[in-house]
This record gives structure tokens, C-alpha cells and sequence, in this order.
């Protein structure tokens, strides 16, 4: 029998204090925290992410269990 998920899709993502995006799983555990920086001088001293970029890596990881489901699809006939 196999084991269940550790992580349970599916995968969201949330802005906390304009400051970051989380990504949960299903059953709202934090995963990952992409932090970002609006103020050019603060993300440059900082070497943060803009807003757009972050939030464009958290929905990327957010898709992860989806797309590794798929490739295990394409092999089977």
C-alpha cells in the first residue's frame, strides 16, 4: 500500500504583510516563503525579489505536485 502524500495537493499561495507569498498545501502547511521588496534602494541592499517576480516563483511551486503527477502519467500506456 502506498504512502500517503506528505504534502497534500493541491498547493496555494497567499501574500503575507506585503512583504512575502506563502505556499501552503492542502492541508495549510507552510512550505515555502518567497520574499520580495517594492522600495528599489531597500530590494537592492537586500538582494530581494519585485512583488512580480516573487509572487511568479510562488505560483510556479505552487504547480509542482500537478506537473510531477502528469510526468509520472506520461510514461504509462
Amino acid at each position: 500500500m502506498p504512502f500517503p502524500r506528505r504534502f497534500p495537493p493541491p498547493w496555494s499561495i497567499e501574500e503575507l504583510n506585503n512583504a512575502c507569498f506563502i505556499v501552503r498545501d492542502h492541508d495549510g502547511q507552510q512550505l515555502v516563503y518567497v520574499y520580495f521588496e517594492d522600495e528599489p534602494g531597500r530590494r537592492s541592499a537586500a538582494k530581494l525579489l519585485e512583488r512580480d517576480e516573487a509572487r511568479r516563483i510562488a505560483v510556479n511551486i505552487a504547480k509542482l505536485p500537478e506537473l510531477l503527477s502528469r510526468h509520472k502519467m506520461w510514461g504509462v500506456r
